[in-house]
């Protein structure tokens, strides 16, 4: 992986210094090397900094074709590269590098922007057409790779980090609608919490000319009708057709020209991939597990004992909360997001272990809860809004269940107390998807908290989720079964801001480690969305059609093993221990107090009330803490001022294409 910085203008020279500085903030993705080019005419700049994976020797960029009328920079991995190369080669391409990147400016050649449908992977790619006079700039379909930009005096700025649109010059500004609506619902398809600086949706890509702009959509789930008509398999078909899909996903992601370790929890989705990827490598791979010292959140025990079923080399790394509060403001800078739970912080040290023992490349379980249902609210979706056949006692007690045994849950990812007014959802889904109710009780735990003025100016807004309003209802969402529509717009929220960023991409190359995501392989994923609800739910049963897939290669603990999500313990619950002390730290000094969007002696109160609440409470109350902490977090270390100041930019359209 690496990171990549663009600049376009439309009147004006390019600055190579800024084009530089931008680079250069993203050194941390690629240590390996960097590298610029700007046009002969200088209205044009690419930069990339490099993280060595494929073609060690030859693959630096950026990379021109052979009469050097385009150029691309890529961040990413593009699997299968192999064979296009050769059917490249056939049709008369002369290839530069032995790299995979280089494949996708030739695909462009032939396919124009079609070439998108060719690339199998994670990846953002910025693309300058001398001949057409256009820059295209792409995003993976699941927005595993980020890719943001922002216009600046006619002139567009593109990177991979928004820390690297800073240092090209763009003002840092909060974006004060953004910040109410992420400190209470979170997750935007296009915007950020800064002010004129936007993301290139998953799916989407840009094209920038001299005459206008427009970010249009090349993929989807595209989830089928409920009515569809579908042929009927056994449960043992959908297992093999799964198995054979995710068996592929992994194995083409174990190539790599150094060695490749694996993420290990003591879940469903880690314990997979490893089980599959110890198939098919030579040696024993060696699998990296946090650890906590609180027994509800240490998954160690069965990490390890998947990892000797899988004759793979076991590498524990102990997380204790003195390590949170040391690298809770260094992660959360490199997320440049909000987050619930200090579980990315983990991540973040986690990821700094692997590149200390000489790894650059790992396999990860991200994505399957978001393409299974493995998250308890999806079961209580299954539950309440697919009830055909089901005894209503029967289901009453499945869902008191369902709270009983998800209590590190609590607020996080099951409703919590009063969830406030979701009419406009019911009006406009006719239900309100589990995982809304549950962000919405976020939202009204929040509320006290805010400043008057600041509460007041968005008032109106409570209750409303921007994502219905851009998402294409008809196209996808109509006639899907409920859970396919939970999951659908939990994907493009949530899974591309949060999961992918905090647990994913972020944390990851805050120190130069490539994640690769099997379960996001789009054929994978492309199956399961063609597969009846059942196969992702069955009774209590989440990713039902997983479990029996890889039975043979997963320990007996893991397949019985309901979802546990991966949290780290909440800084609430040990309030004489380090983290606890960091965010009271945090939240009654200057950088906190700098921010008018929060009612300071509100907070204060709520930081005093925190001992006298039960476990639960405490539990429910940490990730509103947490979104607190981070801002201030962000505030401080990227020196974000208040106050909207957006300079006029060029028409935008969004069109599905």
């Amino acid at each position: 992986m690496c990171g990549i910085a663009g600049i376009f203008s439309r009147r004006e020279m390019v600055s190579m210094a800024k084009l530089e500085q931008a680079t250069q903030a993203l050194y941390h993705r690629g240590p390996d090397g960097q590298g610029h080019w700007r046009s002969a005419d200088g209205r044009v700049g690419l930069g990339h900094t490099r993280l060595s994976i494929i073609d060690l020797h030859t693959g630096d960029q950026p990379i021109a074709n052979e009469d050097e009328r385009i150029h691309i920079v890529v961040n990413g991995e593009f699997y299968e590269y192999e064979a296009i190369r050769r059917e490249l080669e056939g049709r008369g391409h002369r290839l530069r590098t032995k790299s995979d990147s280089e494949i996708a400016m030739h695909l462009y050649e032939d396919f124009g922007l079609q070439f998108l449908q060719h690339l199998r992977g994670e990846f953002a790619l910025m693309l300058w057409d001398e001949n057409r006079r256009r820059l295209v700039a792409a995003r993976d379909r699941f927005g595993i790779k980020p890719l943001f930009y922002a216009w600046r005096d006619d002139t567009l700025y593109l990177a991979s980090e928004v820390k690297a649109l800073f240092a090209a010059g763009i003002p840092a500004r909060w974006d004060e609608e953004s910040v109410y609506h992420s400190v209470s619902f979170g997750g935007h398809q296009m915007r950020t919490l800064f002010d004129g600086v936007f993301q290139v949706p998953p799916g989407h890509f840009l094209i920038a000319t001299e005459k206008h702009v427009q970010v249009s959509r090349y993929w989807d789930f595209d989830y089928p009708r409920a009515d569809a008509a579908t042929p009927r398999l056994t449960d043992a078909d959908y297992a093999a057709q799964f198995r054979h899909e995710m068996e592929e996903a992994v194995r083409i992601r174990l190539r790599a020209d150094v060695p490749v370790g694996v993420y290990l929890s003591g879940g469903l989705d880690s314990c997979s991939v490893l089980g599959l990827a110890a198939k098919h490598h030579a040696e024993p791979i060696r699998a990296f597990t946090l650890t906590f010292e609180d027994a509800a959140y240490d998954e160690g025990p069965i990490a390890k004992e998947m990892a000797a079923l899988a004759g793979a080399e076991f590498n524990p790394i102990p997380i204790r909360q003195s390590d949170l509060a040391d690298n809770f403001s260094d992660a959360i800078t490199q997320a440049e997001t909000l987050c619930f739970n200090a579980h990315g912080v983990a991540k973040y040290v986690l990821s700094r272990a692997v590149r200390n023992a000489g790894y650059k490349v790992v396999l990860t379980g991200e994505g399957s809860d978001e393409i299974l249902g493995g998250y308890p609210h999806f079961r209580r979706d299954m539950l309440l809004y697919n009830r055909d056949g089901q005894d209503p006692e029967a289901i009453k007690e499945l869902l008191t269940w369902l709270d009983d045994h998800n209590g590190v849950s609590r607020g996080l990812l099951l409703p919590d107390g009063d969830c406030g007014p979701l009419d406009s959802v019911q009006r406009v889904l006719g239900y309100v998807p589990s995982w809304i109710e549950t962000f919405s009780s976020r939202a009204m735990k929040m509320q006290p908290l805010l400043a008057p003025d600041f509460k007041e100016r968005f008032a109106r807004q409570l209750g409303t989720y921007a994502i219905l309003d851009d998402t294409d209802l008809r196209g996808q969402l109509a006639g899907r079964d409920p859970l396919n529509q939970s999951l659908y717009l939990w994907s493009k929220t949530v899974m591309a801001g949060y999961i992918l960023t905090m647990l994913g991409d972020r944390m990851e190359m805050g120190h130069s480690i490539e994640g690769r995501v099997p379960f996001l392989d789009h054929k994978l994923v492309e199956l399961i969305a063609s597969q009846p609800v059942n196969q992702k739910i069955r009774g209590m049963t989440e990713k039902f059609v997983l479990r029996e897939a890889v039975r043979d290669v997963i320990s007996d603990t893991v397949y019985r093993r309901q979802k546990h999500p991966f949290l780290s313990p909440p800084a609430t619950l040990s309030p004489d221990g380090t983290f606890s002390s960091f965010v009271q730290d945090t939240l009654r000094g200057q950088a906190f107090r700098s921010m008018p969007f929060f009612d300071q002696e509100q907070v204060r109160a709520l930081l005093d009330r925190l001992p006298t609440m039960d476990v639960g409470a405490r539990t429910a109350n940490d990730q509103v803490l947490m979104h607190l902490v981070s801002m201030a977090v962000l505030q401080e270390r990227l020196e974000i001022s208040t106050g909207s100041g957006t300079e006029a930019g060029a028409d935008l359209s969004v069109t599905a294409h």
